[in-house]
C-alpha cells in the first residue's frame, strides 16, 4: 500500500516503512460509524484481556522425544512439564508440584531431562527430584536451605548445577557451582565458588571439561561476566580454571558445547552481542553484525541458539526490536536468513531434524513453534491462546525511530487506532497511550498483545517505548540509563509522544502514559517532574529507589 509521505508494506505479518512519518491506509466498507475516537466498540473485551495466556516455558529435546514447561494460571500459576506423544500433550508433572525454581529469586533453568528421566526442582521446598517413567517422583536432594537451578546430567550420572545458599538468612545467598550424586542424601560438592552470581555450567559430551559464568556485585549479567573453564577430574573435582573472556565491561551470554567438542559463547565485547568461539586456544568471532545474539539474563537458560550438527548452527538475533531465525555454517561462518513468520523467537533448541522455539508475531499470540529443516515449514505445536477475535480488528505495530536528547534517537512500535467498524470525525486526532516496559533492562516486542489491541480497537493510538537502556539496540544503547534511571526512559517516553503528535498521529492534549513495575516508576517520574501527559497509570511500580536498592 501506498502512503502520500511514506511506503508502508503489509506483507505476511511483517511490516517494512520508509519514510519521515508513518501513516497506515486500510480499506474499509464505506458504512463505517463515525464516532470520535476513544469511544469505538470493540469485539476485544476486557473479558478476553483479563482471561491471560497459558505461559510457555522452554523446550527439551530428548532424543527425538519433545518436552516443555507451561503454566497453570488456573491452579495458582504452578508449572508443569509436558510431553508430547502419539495422542498428544501429556502432563508429565503429578499433582502438588510445582516446576519453578528461586535461585537469583527470578528462577529459570528449573528442569533437565536426560534418558527419559526428568529432573526438576519444586517451588515449594526447592529440592531437587527425579521422575523415572512409570515409577514415584523422588526427592534426590534433603531438606536444606540450598536452592538448584541450570543443571545438566553427566556421563557419569553426577548432576552438575548452579546451588544457591541460604542458611544463613541475615545475610546475603552464597552462589556456587556443585556436582550432585543423586543419592537423596548429597547437597552437592563445590565446584566453582568466590563470585556472588554463577550460571550456565555447560559440560563437553565426553564430560572431561566444564564451563561457566560468573559475575560480582554491582554488575549484572548484561553489564560484565566472565566466561571460565576447567578440566573435569576422574574424582568429580575440577582441575585448574582458565579465565577465558569476560570481564566488567563485557557481559558474556550462553556457552555452549558443539558437538565435536568446541566451546561457543556470546560476547558484546563489539558493542554488539555476537557468537565466537574458542579454537586452538584462541577466540574467534564468528558472526560480525549490528544485532543482538543475546539477552538480558533475568532468569537462567535462555537460548539463542544451538547445534543441529558439528556443521550447522541454528540461531535467533534480533535487530531494530525484530527478531530474525538463521542457520550458520560453522565452517565458513556463513549466516543463511530462514524466512519466517515470527518476530519474536526464544528458547532455541534443536534436534530430531528440527528447530524448536517459543515464537509471536503481530497477528499471532506466543506459541511452540517446530521448524522442519528438509521442508522449512513452521507447525503451532501448542499456543499460548487462540485468537479470540477476527485479526481484521488488529492494528499492526510499526517500528519507529524518534529524536531525543543530546542529538540521540530512540526506538518504540506505534499502533495505530484501528477498527474497521467505526471511523473518526474527519480532522480529528486520536488521544495516545504511551507504553513504559519493564526491567528496565527488558525490551518491548512486536508480538501481538491484547493489552495493546483493547485499546487501539476503541480508538487509542499507543507508543510501546524500547527507551534508552533497552536491550536489543546494542551495548552502548543499553547503558544509557546508567546512573540515569528516571531521567532517560523519561525523557524518551516524552520525546516519543512529542514526536507522534508533531507528525499529526495524536492529540497532543490527549497523551497519556502508563507502565508496570520499573516501567511504572518511570510513569510516575514522567507525570511527576514533565508536563507532557495529562494522566497516567502506575501498575506495582516502584515508587522508592532507596528502599529498592536496600531490599533487594
Amino acid at each position: 500500500m501506498l502512503g502520500i509521505d511514506n511506503v508502508f508494506l503489509v506483507w505476511h505479518s511483517r511490516v517494512i516503512y520508509v519514510g519521515r512519518t508513518v501513516k497506515p491506509i486500510y480499506h474499509y466498507d464505506m458504512n463505517r460509524q463515525i464516532a470520535p475516537y476513544g469511544s469505538w466498540k470493540s469485539p476485544i473485551t476486557s473479558d478476553f484481556v483479563a482471561a491471560g495466556t497459558v505461559p510457555l516455558g522452554g523446550a527439551y529435546l530428548d532424543g527425538d522425544t519433545l518436552y516443555w514447561t507451561e503454566g497453570r494460571p488456573q491452579e495458582n500459576g504452578r508449572y508443569v512439564i509436558v510431553k508430547q506423544s502419539d495422542s498428544g500433550p501429556q502432563v508429565v508433572t503429578p499433582p502438588g508440584f510445582n516446576v519453578r525454581t528461586r535461585v537469583h529469586e527470578y528462577g529459570g533453568g528449573s528442569a533437565t531431562i536426560h534418558d527419559g528421566v526428568i529432573y526438576f526442582v519444586n517451588f515449594m521446598d526447592q529440592r531437587l527430584y527425579r521422575q523415572r517413567p512409570g515409577e514415584e517422583v523422588q526427592a534426590v536432594t534433603p531438606e536444606s536451605a540450598y536452592r538448584y537451578a541450570d543443571g545438566q546430567v553427566g556421563p557419569n550420572g553426577r548432576f552438575f548445577c548452579v546451588r544457591e545458599d541460604h542458611t544463613n538468612p541475615g545475610q546475603e545467598a552464597v552462589n556456587t557451582i556443585v556436582v550432585l550424586a543423586l543419592d537423596g542424601t548429597d547437597t552437592g560438592q563445590v565446584l566453582a565458588s568466590g563470585y556472588d552470581f554463577f550460571a550456565s555450567p555447560r559440560l563437553r559430551a565426553d564430560g572431561k571439561k566444564l564451563a561457566w559464568l560468573a559475575w560480582n556485585h554491582p554488575n549484572m549479567p548484561w553489564d560484565g561476566t566472565e566466561l571460565w573453564l576447567a578440566p573435569v577430574l576422574e574424582a568429580g573435582r575440577l582441575g585448574e580454571a582458565e579465565l577465558i573472556a569476560g570481564g566488567v565491561s563485557e557481559s558474556i551470554f550462553q556457552p555452549e558445547w558443539s558437538p565435536d567438542g568446541r566451546l561457543y559463547f556470546v560476547s558484546d565485547r563489539s558493542g554488539w552481542w555476537n557468537l565466537y568461539r574458542v579454537d586452538g586456544g584462541q577466540i574467534e568471532q564468528i558472526t560480525a553484525l549490528d544485532a543482538e545474539f543475546g539477552v538480558p539474563q533475568w532468569s537462567l537458560g535462555p537460548s539463542t541458539y544451538d547445534f543441529v550438527s558439528a556443521a550447522q548452527s541454528v540461531c535467533s538475533y534480533t535487530q531494530q526490536g525484530v527478531w530474525h531465525l538463521a542457520l550458520l555454517d560453522t565452517g565458513n561462518s556463513k549466516l543463511t536468513p530462514v524466512d519466517c513468520p515470527y518476530t519474536d523467537i526464544g528458547g532455541i533448541r534443536a534436534g530430531a531434524g528440527a528447530v524448536l522455539f517459543v515464537g509471536g508475531s503481530p497477528t499471532e499470540m506466543p506459541a511452540l513453534v517446530r521448524f522442519d529443516l528438509a521442508t522449512r515449514r513452521f507447525d503451532a505445536l501448542r499456543k499460548s491462546s487462540e485468537m479470540p477475535v477476527d485479526a481484521v480488528y488488529l492494528s499492526v505495530p510499526q517500528a519507529v525511530e524518534f529524536p531525543t536528547e543530546d542529538g540521540l534517537t530512540a526506538h518504540a512500535f506505534y499502533y495505530p487506532p484501528h477498527n474497521p467498524d467505526f471511523a473518526a470525525p474527519e480532522g480529528e486526532l486520536p488521544p495516545l497511550i504511551v507504553d513504559s516496559h519493564g526491567g528496565p533492562t527488558g525490551a518491548t516486542s512486536s508480538t501481538l498483545n491484547l493489552d495493546i489491541q483493547y485499546w487501539t480497537s476503541r480508538g487509542f493510538a499507543v507508543l510501546d517505548v524500547n527507551y534508552g537502556g533497552s536491550t536489543g539496540y546494542g551495548r552502548t544503547y543499553r547503558e544509557r540509563l546508567k546512573d540515569r534511571w528516571g531521567i532517560v526512559d523519561v525523557d524518551d517516553c516524552c520525546n516519543g509522544a512529542r514526536h507522534l503528535a508533531a507528525q499529526g498521529l495524536a492529540d497532543p492534549k490527549r497523551l497519556l502514559i502508563h507502565g508496570g513495575s520499573a516501567g511504572g516508576y518511570t510513569t510516575l517520574a514522567a507525570l511527576a517532574f514533565r508536563d507532557v501527559f495529562i494522566a497516567g497509570a502506575s501498575y506495582y511500580g516502584v515508587s522508592d529507589l532507596t528502599a529498592l536498592a536496600q531490599e533487594t
